[in-house]
């Protein structure tokens, strides 16, 4: 399989993380009003916990996501990008173009971390306001 397959693979991996972690927060106040049993689930619950934990303490690290290293090494092999990281769109596939436009914004780290840490603190809030039943 080309490495730039693979590359959208993990980039498309890395999409359904983020769905996760930004819908879970949505679904968990929506579930609670509608009725809906699962949002409670304290497996569902824990892991949408654990994602944004992890998520806020790689942020505190100055760590770089290990998806988006995985995507950019594959990009390399795939020669999509070069050893500093630049790129191109028509290096790119249709879809790496896309997503990474949703996904990837230029700002500070500060600004990630504060961001990802308030939102780390609303997923918690969650837990409180509506706990998960086991």
């Amino acid at each position: 399989m080309p490495y730039s397959l693979l590359a959208d693979a993990v980039l498309l991996l890395h999409f359904a993380v983020l769905l996760f972690v930004l819908g879970g927060l949505l679904v968990v106040p929506l579930g609670v009003w509608r009725g809906w049993r699962w949002v409670r689930s304290f497996g569902f619950r824990l892991s949408h916990l654990a994602a944004i934990a992890f998520v806020v303490l790689q942020t505190w690290l100055g760590q770089h996501c290990p998806l988006t290293v995985w995507e950019n090494s594959l990009r390399q092999q795939a020669g999509q990008m070069g050893l500093a990281g630049e790129t191109g769109y028509g290096e790119r596939t249709f879809i790496a173009h896309w997503l990474h436009r949703l996904m990837f914004f230029e700002a500070p780290l500060w600004v990630f971390g504060l961001a990802y840490s308030a939102f780390g603190l609303a997923v918690l809030w969650a837990w409180w306001r509506w706990p998960p039943r086991r």
